[in-house]
Parts: C-alpha cells; structure tokens; sequence
C-alpha cells in the first residue's frame, strides 16, 4: 500500500510504502509536545517527493534522529536517522499521512523519557 503525505501548507511532500496498522507514542519532551505518533519503516520504503533543501531539521538529546519540518508551516511530518539492527529508517508522523483513520491505528506506548 502506498501512502501520501505532507506538511500542513505542502512544501513538504512525500510517499511511503507499506500497511500502517501501529504506530509509536513517545513520551520524551519533543514528541509527546508535538502529539507525534511515528511509524518506522526502512528508508527504501520512504520517497520525498519535494527537494531535501526545502527542509528544516532539529536534533536533540543523542542526535540520533533528525526532525525534518516545514520552515513555513512549522509541520513535522517525518524524521530520518538510523537503527542498530535494521540500518536507515524514516519515522513518518501518521498524523500527516492522507486518508488514514487514526482511530484504526494501534498505539504502541514508548517510555522516551528514561533514554
């Protein structure tokens, strides 16, 4: 299955391949402000569909994940960065995808307060 998404004024632009049925719910300080819920998939299942300079990224913490958002809209609608055991992923925010009913999505609770 293949998703669309973006920012909330579209500068931002991408698609993404797979079934969305769960998605984590952080409780660290940026993602619980920002009312993230994240579905990891490997980068290749991740294209943006708009040019990387058009981007704005914030790092914090380990800087581990880069947190691409709009530096129009202020929308963070993906993250990038990478993982020990299954190499590149991208974090995509389900609230950002197109004709996704969020009350269908499982939520895995996540304790990123205590990384």
């Amino acid at each position: 299955m293949n998703y669309k998404g973006s920012c909330h004024c579209g500068q931002i632009s991408f698609e993404v391949e797979g079934i969305c049925e769960q998605a984590l719910e952080c409780n660290c300080s940026h993602c619980s402000r920002k009312g993230y819920l994240l579905w990891f998939v490997p980068r290749s299942q991740f294209k943006l569909l708009t040019p990387e300079q058009t981007l704005a990224t914030y790092t914090f913490n380990r800087h581990a994940i880069q947190h691409h958002f709009c530096p129009r809209c202020g929308c963070a609608p993906f993250a990038t960065g990478s993982d020990p055991n299954s190499g590149e992923v991208a974090a995509v925010n389900v609230r950002c995808l197109e004709n996704v009913a969020l009350d269908e999505i499982a939520r895995k609770p996540v304790d990123g307060r205590s990384f």
